[in-house]
C-alpha cells in the first residue's frame, strides 16, 4: 500500500460522511498517473501554490490602492486568512481539509490589479465580460503552464467558481471556503480601516457589537463558533439566523462607512481609467486582453 493509498484509507475513517473523499473524485479533464504520496486535493494545492498567479497575489491591492505603510491587507494575505479560517472549520467539521485548503488559495487567482476597481473597468469595456470567479477557473484551467492549465480536479475548480455568496459549491468544502471569504474580508477590511482612522470600533452599531463583539478577535470567534456549531452532523453549512443577520448588517455598515468612502476611493477613479486606456491602445484579441490583464 503506498503512503497515498494509507492516506486515503485514513480519510475514510476518520472524516464526516458528508465530506468530500480524495479517492471518490470527479477526477481531471486530462487523466494523470496517481502519485505515491499524494492524494489529487494535495496535489491541487501544491500546484496552485506554485503558479505564476498565485505570486501575482502579492501586488494586487485590496481596500486600500496605495496604502501608506506594510501592515495593510493585498489580495495574496487575503488568501491566506481565507484559507486559515477554512481550514479551521473544515478541521471541526472532520471535512476534508486538503480540498478546503486548494479552494480557498485558488478562489482569487482571476483578481484584476486595483481591486474591483480593475474588474469594474474591465466588465465596462469587454465585450464578453469580466468577472474574477470565472476567470480564477480560466486561470487554472488554459492559462497557467503556457496555456495547458494546471489540470485541477473537477471539486477544486467548482468551488473556486462557485466561491460568491450568490452561487452554490456542489461540496461542504466549498460552501466552508464561500463563507470563510466574506468572514476574512469583514474581518480585515474593518482591521485596515481602524488602522487608516476611517473608523474606530465603536462606530460599529451596538446591535451588531452585542451578537459579533467589539474586537476583530471576538468577531471572527463567534462567527467560527456559530458556524461550526450550526454545521455539526448536517449535510449543510450554515449559521445561526441572529448571525448571518449580523454579518449582512456589519457588511452593510462597511459599505457605508469603508467601501463607499471617498477618501479611500479617490484613487479608484484613476484606477479604472489606467486599465480603460490599457486596452483601448492595446491592439490585440479578446484572449490576448484576458490573459494580460490579471
Amino acid at each position: 500500500m503506498t503512503i497515498r493509498e494509507m492516506l486515503e484509507e485514513r480519510e475514510e475513517m476518520i472524516l464526516s460522511p458528508y465530506a468530500s473523499l480524495a479517492k471518490k473524485s470527479k477526477g481531471r479533464d486530462v487523466p494523470e498517473t496517481e502519485c505515491d504520496i499524494r492524494t489529487v486535493y494535495q496535489r491541487d494545492r501544491d500546484r496552485i501554490v506554485h503558479c505564476k498567479a498565485f505570486r501575482r497575489l502579492k501586488d494586487k491591492t485590496q481596500v486600500f490602492l496605495i496604502p501608506e505603510g506594510d501592515h495593510y491587507r493585498t489580495r495574496l494575505t487575503h488568501t491566506l486568512e481565507v484559507s486559515q479560517i477554512a481550514r479551521t472549520i473544515s478541521k471541526a467539521l472532520r471535512l476534508n481539509e486538503d480540498l478546503t485548503e486548494a479552494i480557498a488559495l485558488g478562489h482569487d487567482l482571476g483578481h484584476t490589479p486595483f481591486g474591483h476597481a480593475g474588474e469594474r473597468a474591465l466588465n465596462s469595456v469587454c465585450p464578453f465580460r469580466f468577472k474574477h470567479n470565472e476567470q480564477s477557473v480560466r486561470t487554472v484551467e488554459k492559462l497557467e503552464r503556457d496555456g495547458n492549465g494546471l489540470n485541477l480536479t473537477w471539486e477544486v475548480r467548482n468551488g473556486i467558481l462557485n466561491h460568491q455568496i450568490s452561487c452554490t459549491p456542489a461540496t461542504l468544502e466549498g460552501k466552508v471556503v464561500r463563507l470563510s471569504d466574506k468572514i476574512a474580508y469583514i474581518h480585515h477590511d474593518m482591521d485596515d480601516a481602524v488602522r487608516a482612522g476611517v473608523l474606530t470600533e465603536m462606530d460599529v452599531p451596538a446591535e451588531i457589537r452585542a451578537v459579533l463583539g467589539s474586537t476583530p478577535g471576538d468577531r471572527l470567534d463567534a462567527f467560527l463558533h456559530d458556524i461550526i456549531t450550526s454545521s455539526s452532523d448536517r449535510n449543510d453549512i450554515c449559521m445561526t439566523d441572529s448571525v448571518w443577520k449580523a454579518m449582512r448588517d456589519i457588511r452593510t455598515f462597511m459599505f457605508e462607512r469603508v467601501y463607499t468612502n471617498p477618501d479611500i476611493k479617490a484613487e479608484e477613479g484613476k484606477a479604472e481609467e489606467l486599465v480603460c486606456m490599457c486596452l483601448r491602445f492595446c491592439r490585440c484579441d479578446d484572449r490576448q486582453v484576458r490573459d494580460t490583464y490579471i
